[in-house]
């Protein structure tokens, strides 16, 4: 397995493991030059997210009593950190460590008021092979001296049959959640927590993406309560996906309640690295998360931290055929 990141928004540039036959190939969705992604030319390919991911509905909340406003970058929503969110800064490299687990770590200070958020936030990511065939992330921030939101993700889009290789419908994928934040048109949760069970937001059940993408308008761009998978090392089972063609398998385990399922609705011609061109639904992403807008919906688990306090989310990849 080989991994490639840079520090500009600690983005998985490229990650290649292998398929049933052996042959190594590229799975995750990227651009050929820093220089493209610093012009913007990505939607969120491989990076993190923040300092809250998703969308804040109307770019407005509260905060102690404070009323902040962020910018609307994803009208009439402020999405992922704003105009210029994480994944479009340099993050300093503190650590790096080769041999059996390699592993590197980035560092940004996000200053208060940036992007519209109060309190200064020292994060750290920390990207570690634990294994031949999975690589695992642990993320952290901790406040300065006032209190703030803080929700970060990570935005691969991950197609395993090979990041050139089409769209991800023949994809299989299970969802360890019986619920999801049901979103209205701006797709910001209503704040209601909504069954799966006889709906095509179903994937309790290992289900082929294609069957049922087309009776949820343009595809899956929704949260999951992760809330039935089972536990290991201090995570819990996220989802699998599985690609018949190659029988690659991801397993996502995380630490955090929620996981965005979205299905690259809205990539549409995106010039990629090797040649390739992404159309819509050419990658997959499992985002997880704290929920969307919960800093507006008191009933939806906290996202804010507080000086004295620390934030930390861990996630899990692990690849397999089968």
């Amino acid at each position: 397995m080989q991994v490639l990141i840079t520090n500009l928004g600690c983005t998985i540039t490229s990650l290649s493991v292998p398929a049933k036959d052996g042959v190594l190939s590229d799975v995750v969705l990227g651009l050929d030059s820093v220089e493209s992604y610093q012009k913007g030319l990505s939607p969120y390919f491989g990076c993190i997210v923040g300092r809250v991911a998703n969308r804040i509905k109307d770019g407005k909340f509260t905060l102690d009593g404070v009323e902040y406003s962020l910018p609307i970058n994803n009208p009439p929503n402020s999405l992922h950190g704003g105009n210029v969110g994480f994944d479009k800064k340099i993050w300093e490299v503190i650590e790096y460590r080769k041999g059996e687990t390699p592993s590197i770590t980035f560092k940004y200070q996000s200053h208060d008021g940036e992007e519209g958020y109060p309190g200064e936030i020292t994060v750290t990511a920390t990207y570690t092979l634990t294994s031949n065939t999975t690589l695992r992330l642990d993320m952290e921030g901790v406040p300065k001296d006032k209190p703030t939101i803080i929700n970060l993700a990570q935005h691969t889009y991950w197609n395993l049959a090979g990041h050139s290789s089409g769209n991800i419908l023949d994809h299989s994928i299970q969802i360890w959640a019986n619920h999801i934040t049901p979103v209205d048109q701006n797709t910001v949760p209503t704040g209601e927590i909504m069954p799966v069970k006889g709906t095509p937001f179903d994937f309790t059940s290992q289900k082929r993406i294609g069957d049922t993408i087309s009776q949820v308008g343009m595809g899956y761009d929704h949260n999951y309560v992760l809330d039935s998978g089972e536990e290991k090392e201090g995570l819990r089972h996220a989802a699998k996906v599985k690609e018949p063609s190659s029988s690659r398998v991801l397993n996502l385990w995380t630490n955090v309640p929620g996981m965005q399922f979205y299905t690259a609705n809205y990539v549409d011609g995106v010039a990629g690295k090797a040649g390739a061109v992404y159309g819509k639904h050419a990658g997959l992403c499992l985002e997880t998360q704290g929920f969307p807008n919960a800093i507006n919906q008191p009933d939806f688990p906290s996202i804010v931290v507080r000086p004295g306090e620390k934030y930390q989310h861990s996630m899990s990849y692990e690849f397999s055929v089968e």
